[in-house]
C-alpha cells in the first residue's frame, strides 16, 4: 500500500511540467506581441517616409533590419511553441485537438519522444541563429577585400550548415 501510495504521488508529479507549458505559451504569445508591433513600427516609418518624400540615410537597412528581427523573435516565438506542445504531449497527455484535425495531418506538432523534440526545436534555434546572423551582417561595413572574403566564407558556411541539416533525419 505504501508503495502505491508512493508511485501515485511519484506519477502525479508530472504536473509539474504545466508551469513549464503555461509560461512557455505565455513567453510565445508575448514574442508573437512584440514581433507584430515590431513590423507594425517598421511599415509606420516606411509609410511616414515616403509620405514626406524622404530618404534618410541607412534606409533600407533599418527597415531591413526591423523585419527580420520580428523574424527572429516570431521564430523563437515558435520555438516556445513548440516546447509547450511537446511537454505536454511527453508528461500530460495527447492533444485531442490535434488528433481531431486528421484532414491537415499536423506532423509538426506531433511529438512523441523527447529526442523528436530536441531535433524540431533544435532545427528551429538553428534558423533564429542564421536569421540573426544575416540581420547582423546587414548592418556591417566592410572597408577591405579581406573583410568581403570572410564574409563570402561566413555565408559559405551558412549555407552547408543548412544543406546538412537539411539532410538530418532524412535517408
Amino acid at each position: 500500500m505504501l508503495e502505491r501510495i508512493f508511485e501515485n504521488s511519484l506519477w502525479s508529479t508530472r504536473f509539474m511540467v504545466l508551469l513549464a507549458v503555461i509560461f512557455g505559451l505565455v513567453g510565445a504569445i508575448a514574442l508573437f506581441i512584440v514581433a507584430s508591433v515590431d513590423v507594425y513600427n517598421t511599415a509606420s516609418m516606411v509609410i511616414t517616409t515616403y509620405m514626406h518624400h524622404l530618404h534618410p540615410q541607412h534606409f533600407h537597412e533599418d527597415v531591413v533590419g526591423g523585419i527580420i528581427g520580428a523574424v527572429d523573435l516570431y521564430l523563437i516565438g515558435v520555438v516556445m511553441l513548440l516546447f509547450s506542445f511537446g511537454l505536454y504531449e511527453l508528461f500530460i497527455s495527447d492533444i485531442d485537438a490535434a488528433k481531431d484535425d486528421e484532414e491537415r495531418e499536423n506532423k509538426i506538432l506531433a511529438i512523441h519522444s523527447l529526442d523528436q523534440l530536441k531535433d524540431k526545436i533544435s532545427k528551429v534555434i538553428v534558423m533564429v541563429l542564421v536569421v540573426s546572423f544575416f540581420q547582423k551582417v546587414g548592418h556591417t561595413e566592410y572597408n577591405g577585400a579581406l573583410e568581403m572574403l570572410y564574409f563570402a566564407i561566413s555565408i559559405t558556411a551558412v549555407a552547408v550548415g543548412l544543406f546538412f541539416l537539411n539532410k538530418v533525419g532524412k535517408h
